[in-house]
């Protein structure tokens, strides 16, 4: 049984940013292979294998519904259903410019301008499926209170077991872990060159995928994709 499930969504695998972020990760989290992420000159090897730790273990993507457990009496089988029908009733639609920025330390891709669209798949995957959430632990609660929390994420917190959410919610793809300013400086215009060809056509909103933790601490897999299958 699966430890934790995670709506994301992925650049389609045929789109460059899929490989590009795969790549720079050093795993394809849908097909379990192991990519040389070819990190110099940018960084060394070693920095590397720091900078990416957290974000290759959770698989390249952008959050839409956070990690959870299955709520008692919940099923796989169920979830997947309700994805289909999700999604079957979503359109695609085209993504905003995406650059390499800064986000509270962190490099990551990023949208240059609001999408209503975007934020609606956001929103609504988080409501459609909140069902299907067993409620956080006290340890996980007490992880995300360590971080300093505003009042109105620990409000979402609460009514949602994810901080980052609705209003406070915004479409990111990690790259590193959170970097002092001084190498901010001098990885951000690195990274968005490396990342410049991908970025160059932005990809489709055409689908949603569905990411699991077989195992508590494992590395993410991409388990399904789920178009969109709306006119």
């Amino acid at each position: 049984m699966a430890y934790r499930y995670a709506l994301y969504w992925a650049p389609p695998s045929n789109h460059p940013l899929w490989l590009a972020g795969c790549t720079w990760l050093g795993r394809d989290p849908e097909t379990g292979e192991t990519i040389d992420p070819k990190p110099e000159p940018l960084v060394t090897r070693e920095e590397h294998a720091r900078l990416v730790a957290d974000a290759s273990r959770y698989g390249w993507h952008a959050t839409l519904k956070a990690p959870f457990r299955l709520a008692d009496g919940r099923t796989y089988a169920e979830l997947d259903a309700a994805l289909r029908d999700f999604t079957a009733r979503r359109s695609p639609f085209p993504s905003p410019p995406l650059v390499v920025a800064s986000l509270a330390g962190f490099l990551a891709v990023v949208t240059t301008a609001p999408s209503a669209a975007l934020s609606a798949l956001a929103d609504d995957a988080v409501r459609a499926f909140d069902h299907f959430r067993a409620p956080p632990s006290d340890q996980e609660s007490a992880k995300r209170l360590r971080n300093g929390l505003t009042a109105r994420q620990r409000e979402r917190l609460d009514t949602w077991g994810y901080p980052y959410v609705m209003e406070e919610w915004r479409f990111h793809m990690t790259l590193t872990a959170r970097l002092p300013e001084e190498r901010v400086a001098t990885l951000r215009p690195a990274l968005a060159e490396r990342f410049a060809p991908a970025l160059a056509t932005p990809p489709l909103f055409r689908e949603i995928a569905l990411f699991v933790e077989p195992e508590s601490g494992v590395p993410f897999r991409l388990l399904r994709r789920y178009p969109f299958r709306g006119a």
